[in-house]
């Protein structure tokens, strides 16, 4: 067996390099931008105005012009107008080009507007005051979106602002799901006494969706050649398949001997971790990535979260920092293996604290209906106190 740690820099070792394609727009929000996004002009890209009043050139005011005749009004989505005489002004709506010759505006409240005349009923104008300057907010060729980011409700406003009607992201691997095992029937199904509906399956599934990744769902019965031609054909058209089951040393757990017929390198087989120590990985000949989870829900769970997801992190170029939580009360498990305790989570003074969550073992799925995350406990200790900190991995 190896450690954790030991499984997780294989995994990573293992990413694909996925290809670059282009999505429209409004497709691209959650996928993961694949070129850096550059302001394509001056932010604002004219002098703005930001509130409804007049534009004045505050020289005059200077020397104690107090009522402006309107020369003209300037709406927003016009080309600017010029001010010819210094001593009108011209009205302005919010959004507008500031007009030529004026060098600041006094909003509608500070104005009593009479007879197409103006009058200032303040004594305090700023210079520039109520405008939005030509690239106040950044010039033209600032680098606005990096490479490797997941785009967010935010960068497709910019996206839309510098003219990306389509986006270059990342494509998504192509990922088929499989499970196995005679004893499982469909959902609608009643099973009979000795059988169980698929859940596995499903669960993995809709961590999926949560990353868009639409995925394939398959079934392999224990039947050593059939299983063989199903893998085979379904290794043909995806880039990752993860299997759920059929891994540990059963007399049915024929998917280690079949994935060997199929030219599978294996990574490693096994774990000294709880729950999923029988897990398996490894690479096809043709590139394809191969997880093979044990088939107790929680143990899939565990493993899909340590070790898949950090794997298409990878592969998309994401980057995540480590988050911790501080242990509520103190745990000891015996085993010399590291421990994926699930816990509830709750803040308290800024802390994440983690309280552990009832379980019954590997098998118990309503367990993990209430937990938030797994703390990792190491193997080299039995004895865990409240108040320490330990790694922490967030559902």
């Amino acid at each position: 067996m190896i450690s954790v740690e030991q499984a997780l820099q294989l995994v990573l070792q293992q990413t694909l390099s996925l290809p670059v394609e282009v999505v429209p727009l409004l497709q691209s929000l959650n996928r993961v931008l694949a070129q850096e996004v550059k302001a394509d002009r001056d932010f604002p890209p004219f002098d703005r105005v930001t509130m409804d009043g007049i534009a004045i050139d505050l020289g005059e005011f200077e020397q104690g012009t107090r009522t402006f005749p309107i020369s003209q009004i300037q709406a927003a989505g016009e080309p600017p107008t010029t001010l010819s005489n210094p001593k009108n002004c011209v009205e302005v709506m919010t959004g507008a080009m500031l007009p030529l010759n004026t060098n600041a505006v006094i909003p509608y409240e500070s104005c009593q507007l009479e007879d197409n005349q103006a009058t200032v009923l303040t004594d305090q104008i700023l210079l520039g005051q109520n405008i939005h300057r030509q690239g106040a907010d950044c010039p033209k060729g600032t680098v606005l979106l990096h490479r490797g980011q997941r785009i967010t409700p935010a960068m497709i406003g910019t996206l839309a602002t510098v003219g990306y009607s389509t986006v270059p992201v990342y494509r998504l691997p192509k990922v088929a799901i499989c499970s196995t095992g005679n004893e499982l029937v469909d959902v609608d199904q009643s099973p009979l006494p000795h059988q169980i509906r698929k859940s596995n399956v499903f669960m993995l599934a809709a961590e999926l969706q949560r990353e868009h990744i639409n995925v394939q769902l398959i079934h392999l019965p224990d039947d050593p050649e059939v299983m063989r031609e199903q893998l085979a054909s379904i290794l043909e058209e995806h880039d990752a398949i993860l299997l759920s089951g059929a891994v540990s040393k059963g007399k049915f757990d024929y998917l280690p001997q079949v994935l060997e017929q199929l030219r599978f390198l294996p990574v490693f087989h096994k774990i000294a971790q709880k729950p999923g120590k029988p897990m398996l990985f490894g690479r096809m000949p043709g590139g394809q990535v191969v997880f093979g989870f044990p088939g107790n829900p929680v143990s899939t769970f565990v493993c899909y979260h340590l070790y898949f997801k950090p794997w298409l992190r990878h592969c998309l170029g994401l980057q995540k920092k480590q988050d911790w939580a501080q242990l509520k009360h103190d745990v000891t498990f015996k085993p010399s293996l590291t421990y994926h305790l699930a816990v509830s989570l709750n803040n308290q003074d800024g802390m994440l604290k983690a309280t552990a969550v009832p379980t019954t073992g590997s098998g118990d799925l309503t367990s993990i209906l209430i937990a938030d995350g797994l703390l990792m406990l190491p193997a080299d200790r039995d004895h865990f106190l409240a108040g320490e900190s330990f790694p922490l991995t967030l559902f």
